[in-house]
């Protein structure tokens, strides 16, 4: 796996070869949570993940960033890197909402979309309760809730099972920046709803997928947001709860890896019939 920075600052890694797939993490996190998707997916692509602004690596937001900077800084990435083919964007959680605001501000960069426990529509109980963890965060720190976030998202048999990893995550959050950590957490609590409007335009093959025993990332959230997508699926997975790609990452390479083939063959058979077509 290949790390390094580029000139604006965002931390990388690049690895793998073929189509290239980028991964967007959550808040709180880094790149580092896309180890078992490395794994299972890098014969087949080429794989980046990223650091998001005010995470890991890479810079801290400014002060009056949306969620729009933020996927103005994938833009950056990808001219950076001299992508020309439009790519496949995984974005979980807090990722998934930059994966959306990314393919509605360059939907010419997208070829597939896929979003991964991520939110949408919250209820006014579900809002507040984020913005309620907001303020716990500004009063001491991001350590304020990582006890209460730890058990919604890993399964207590997975805690149970890998005590070194899940201590690995607590301290990837207490160790945030609290000034980039609070503004993300922020805009993840304010922007569930953001490019509503426009979603009905994304014509772009999506899979929006997350876990029957998600309670923050809901099935009613994913089924909500498909229906304002026109080429959208959805895959709820069984038992799974918010973490599933580190808890079950062979479970969620498998479902990614049907989503490509399905789009390739797809495309392929336009292809034919386009030839076809032509020649006829």
């Amino acid at each position: 796996m290949e790390s390094m920075k580029l000139v604006d600052g965002t931390s990388y890694f690049s690895c793998g070869d073929g189509e290239t797939v980028i991964f967007i993490h959550g808040v709180g996190l880094d790149k580092s949570m896309w180890g078992g998707q490395v794994a299972g997916l890098a014969k087949q692509y080429h794989i980046i993940g990223y650091d998001m602004l005010g995470h890991g690596d890479s810079p801290e937001p400014q002060s009056r960033d949306t969620i729009e900077a933020y996927a103005e800084q994938l833009e950056r990435l990808i001219k950076g890197l001299k992508i020309d083919k439009p790519i496949t964007v995984v974005g979980f959680s807090m990722g998934g909402l930059v994966a959306r605001a990314f393919a509605l501000k360059y939907p010419h960069r997208v070829a597939r979309l896929v979003i991964l426990n991520s939110v949408f529509n919250r209820t006014e109980q579900q809002r507040r309760n984020v913005l309620l963890r907001c303020k716990d965060v500004e009063k001491f720190g991001p350590g304020a809730n990582v006890n209460a976030a730890i058990e919604r998202w890993f399964s207590q048999e997975y805690r149970g099972a890998n005590p070194a990893q899940i201590d690995a995550f607590t301290q990837r959050i207490i160790t945030n920046s609290k000034n980039g950590y609070l503004h993300t957490y922020k805009l993840f609590g304010e922007s569930d709803n953001h490019g509503v409007s426009k979603l009905s335009g994304l014509d772009v093959p999506t899979l929006v997928a997350t876990g029957e025993l998600d309670i923050g990332s809901t099935p009613e959230m994913a089924h909500g947001l498909a229906l304002h997508l026109p080429n959208a699926k959805v895959i709820v997975l069984e038992q799974q709860r918010h973490m599933m790609p580190v808890e079950s990452p062979q479970i969620v390479n498998s479902m990614l890896l049907r989503f490509f083939e399905e789009q390739k063959l797809k495309n392929q058979t336009k292809e034919t019939l386009q030839e076809f077509a032509n020649g006829a």
